[in-house]
């Protein structure tokens, strides 16, 4: 039977005994007790496996776990290390991602439940006779649930910083063994405070929960964290001296997150999806993490199981649509000229260097643009190439697009902040409309030349010529959208084909555009072009037949950030 896709499972013992298709990432185990940290920080972007990784050390070094789990998995070639550590470990094992609220209140009681949970996982612990009454009734005080500023679980805040080092202490004496620690998505939180505005009151909290189950823990053996950012030291890990920060420009642990060449092979092969290789990799490659190139698992999760249900899908932007563009759209509004000019550059395939800070608090991003380039990077948004002396002995990084689902969000976000910088200018964005029922090219053609002027562009040489017709007919689309009383139609069957856009305003005047990029820079044979497209496919027949009773003609042609208009 052939294995099932695995959309959205992170659980490492679903993923084995359910017969999901799973990509061997056990080497990280090895690796992990090879290189050994007390305190361990993985830092990747977002849909890269770090949650289904932590799931799977939980599993390997849980004591009473399922061994057989790994038959087959690199890691049971490592017969010596899985006799000294597999099922050898009370695991405790959170994930922050849900620790959200609009307010510092309902954020700690999320934390308190994500807790408390975990706590409810050892209730052999409330009458353990390894454990005094006291340290009983400690436990007790843990899970202990009610309702306190809509918290399930009530533990005080003097009780919350201590509940991981409390639970490890607790658990370790009952074992008789140390404990490992897990934490995944260790920065949601912060991230969202931060866009919330109480972000100052998260980082104490964590800081004392990090500081007391990190730093002064002796029933302690390891802990793993996970994140996207590397959260400074001064914000939430003071005084912690044993962390050991594994980043995406480091070189070990380069594979342990992402899918590599021959691990996407592996996938589409199994599937008899092999002719599809170059589109995946256009698409969903292109991540340098330490010296290697990876794709995102779940885009390609992702189109795989599109594919087996139509195999003429197309490729989609997957990853966008789940990690959440918040950081894309607060870069873009604050890009001055010269940053309009870097991404212009990015989005043509080419690179910019920058100094790159892994190592940041939140509250210093508006500090610095370059501080939300470095956002960018540790992300997902941006990649590296190589690494850059940049004078004085300090080093850059040579930063691009990773690929094709990437430029394009990029695209669509520029799309956004274009219509959004016009939009504040209503009356002048009202002129500009009002002179397409009116016959006024040479309005049209002024106003959306300094419109492109003061814009990002798209200079993308890489793309066909009909993905950069349609950006500028995405801006054109938006910009005439402003007049909210017309009926506009976008590729709408008109005649003996699709038109790019049809007008029709309330006074029944109707207009038809077509849109062409010249890719000579012939602006004028490329207008002549578009109208005589609109004539022979007969665009207008539809206004007509819809009661028009004016119908204006335009060829509007771009080449980068020039256009000609010309009514036919």
């Amino acid at each position: 039977m052939m294995k099932k896709l695995p959309i959205g499972i992170e659980n490492f013992e679903e993923f084995m005994s359910q017969n999901f298709y799973y990509v061997d990432k056990t080497g990280l185990i090895t690796e992990l007790l090879q290189n050994w940290g007390k305190v361990n920080l993985f830092t990747r972007p977002r849909r890269f496996g770090k949650s289904l990784n932590m799931s799977m050390l939980k599993a390997f070094f849980e004591i009473g776990c399922d061994k057989a789990l790994f038959d087959g998995l690199a890691i049971s070639e490592e017969k010596e290390l899985c006799d000294q550590y597999m099922g050898q470990f009370p695991v405790i094992s959170i994930t922050l991602k849900g620790v959200d609220g609009l307010n510092y209140e309902t954020a700690s009681a999320a934390l308190r439940s994500v807790i408390g949970m975990e706590a409810l996982r050892f209730q052999f612990l409330a009458d353990s006779a390894r454990l005094s009454e006291e340290e009983q009734a400690m436990y007790r005080q843990l899970t202990e649930v009610g309702k306190a500023q809509n918290a399930l679980f009530v533990m005080s805040d003097a009780l919350l910083a201590e509940s991981l080092k409390l639970l490890s202490r607790l658990l370790s004496k009952h074992f008789a063994r140390k404990v490992i620690l897990l934490i995944d998505e260790y920065d949601v939180p912060l991230d969202k405070a931060f866009q919330a505005g109480y972000y100052d009151e998260m980082a104490s909290l964590l800081r004392n929960l990090f500081g007391n189950a990190l730093k002064t823990n002796e029933c302690l053996h390891f802990a793993v964290l996970t994140g996207c950012l590397r959260i400074s030291k001064e914000s939430i890990f003071t005084g912690l001296n044993n962390l050991n920060v594994m980043t995406i420009t480091d070189l070990y642990f380069q594979n342990a997150f992402g899918f590599t060449h021959e691990e996407v092979k592996g996938i589409l092969s199994y599937y008899g999806l092999e002719t599809v290789f170059e589109t995946v990799s256009d698409w969903y490659d292109g991540y340098q993490f330490g010296g290697i190139l990876v794709y995102c698992p779940w885009d390609v999760m992702k189109y795989v199981q599109a594919l087996l249900k139509d195999e003429e899908a197309e490729p989609e932007n997957y990853w966008a649509n789940t990690s959440g563009n918040a950081m894309v759209r607060r870069f873009i509004g604050k890009a001055d000229q010269k940053t309009k000019k870097e991404i212009e550059k990015l989005i043509a395939g080419e690179s910019i260097v920058k100094r790159i800070n892994q190592e940041l608090t939140y509250n210093e991003l508006d500090d610095s643009m370059e501080n939300l380039w470095s956002v960018l990077f540790t992300t997902g948004y941006l990649t590296w190439k190589e690494k850059v002396r940049c004078g004085e002995g300090s080093i850059g990084y040579r930063l691009v697009i990773p690929n094709r689902e990437i430029r394009s969000l990029f695209v669509s976000q520029i799309r956004e902040w274009f219509k959004d910088t016009t939009r504040a200018d209503g009356e002048k964005l009202k002129q500009f409309c009002m002179a397409f029922p009116n016959g006024d090219s040479g309005r049209i053609e002024q106003m959306l030349n300094e419109y492109l002027w003061n814009s990002i562009s798209i200079r993308d040489i890489a793309v066909r010529k009909e993905m950069k017709e349609n950006f500028y007919h995405g801006l054109l689309l938006g910009l005439l959208q402003y007049e909210t009383s017309w009926q506009i139609e976008s590729n709408a069957e008109s005649g003996e084909g699709y038109s790019d856009i049809r007008i029709m305003t309330p006074d029944r005047t109707g207009a038809v555009v077509e849109i062409k990029y010249a890719e000579d820079g012939d602006l004028g044979r490329s207008c002549g072009e578009a109208l005589n497209q609109i004539r022979e496919k007969k665009y207008d027949a539809a206004l007509v037949k819809d009661g028009m009773k004016r119908v204006m003609k335009y060829g509007i042609a771009f080449y980068k950030k020039n256009c000609k208009v010309v009514l036919g």
